[in-house]
């Protein structure tokens, strides 16, 4: 009799484990889709087309990359919280999104619950480029210029409380300069802007502006980062420019809905560190301006503790509020 009954609890739980068990097995069943919180161009969509193609191979289904830009974000947040729990869509998430949605915005269609870490997958330093205009060639020398012409120079972000106007914001408290912030939907028309000289400086990643930059129809002041960026190697750092307490770093990884088989993340965190590690991702990041790094989910969640706990500090620091 007690035979009997063990059996039929192991059965119990067996049935319980087997949809797990099947759908981690059945992974990837179909294409895969990447969300993409921004318009094609720039650090983050560069990130999901630089692993899309390996991961594909690695994975053996096709990577489908879905750009769905707008509402700082949140669209795409929101539709990846809300899929299907399987591994089947994915995001791509932004750090400027990530951790300073939660921070700046008091109603987001998403929490932080709703997503799980598969791993980092690039970072990037971010440069201080201004308009050839701007009489300056140097860190110090922009920012006796600026404090000499306060509310003169126009700076663009790609959106209010994006890493561009978070970051911005901070120096200008750091430096104690005067400049007005210009906010876009993005960076293509930032660009557009900085490039005619309607608006005189940006600070953004490198993808965005190195070819204006290496072309001579930009000027970069300074990477802020803790080493000069391979692409631009006549570029200082801030902290050689005289200003070391000032680091910004940009970084792109992705997510999967909160609930999906531990299985499947891992499995799909291991297509991914391999996808980076493939010669070919690395010539492709590098002549893209920016840098492979894989994390595993573990410490990734680590690290958007950290940058939630530092950007809080500074953002109250800074008084920024969005519009």
């Amino acid at each position: 009799m007690n035979t009997r009954r063990q059996f039929s609890k192991l059965l119990a739980v067996a049935s319980l484990c087997a949809p797990l068990a099947l759908m981690a097995q059945a992974f990837p069943s179909k294409p895969i889709t990447l969300v993409v919180p921004v318009p094609p161009g720039g650090l983050v969509d560069t990130s999901a087309r630089l692993i899309s193609e390996p991961l594909g191979r690695l994975i053996g289904q096709s990577i489908v990359v879905e750009n769905k830009g707008g509402a700082s974000g949140n669209l795409a947040y929101q539709q990846v919280a809300r899929a299907p729990k399987d591994g089947h869509t994915l995001l791509v998430s932004y750090s400027g999104y990530h951790v300073a949605n939660p921070i700046l915005m008091t109603k987001l269609p998403w929490e932080l619950k709703d997503l799980t870490p598969v791993g980092l997958i690039t970072v990037a330093t971010n440069v201080v480029a201004v308009h050839p205009s701007v009489p300056a060639n140097n860190m110090k020398e922009f920012i006796a210029y600026a404090k000499q012409n306060p509310g003169k120079l126009n700076y663009a972000s790609q959106g209010n409380g994006s890493v561009s106007h978070i970051g911005t914001e901070i120096f200008k408290q750091q430096t104690g300069v005067n400049l007005v912030h210009v906010p876009y939907k993005g960076s293509g028309q930032a660009i557009a802007d900085v490039l005619g000289g309607q608006v005189q400086v940006f600070m953004t990643t490198p993808p965005s502006v190195m070819q204006h930059i290496q072309g001579g129809k930009l000027k970069a002041l300074a990477v802020t980062g803790k080493k000069r960026h391979a692409g631009m190697p006549q570029v200082p750092t801030m902290a050689e420019a005289g200003y070391p307490n000032f680091d910004l770093e940009s970084w792109v990884a992705l997510y999967a809905p909160a609930g999906t088989p531990p299985a499947v993340v891992t499995q799909l965190a291991d297509a991914v560190k391999r996808s980076l590690d493939l010669p070919e991702s690395k010539q492709r990041a590098d002549a893209a301006g920016i840098e492979v790094r894989f994390v595993a989910p573990t410490e990734m969640t680590k690290i958007l503790d950290r940058d939630i706990a530092d950007w809080t500090q500074a953002i109250k620091a800074a008084n920024i509020k969005l519009d």
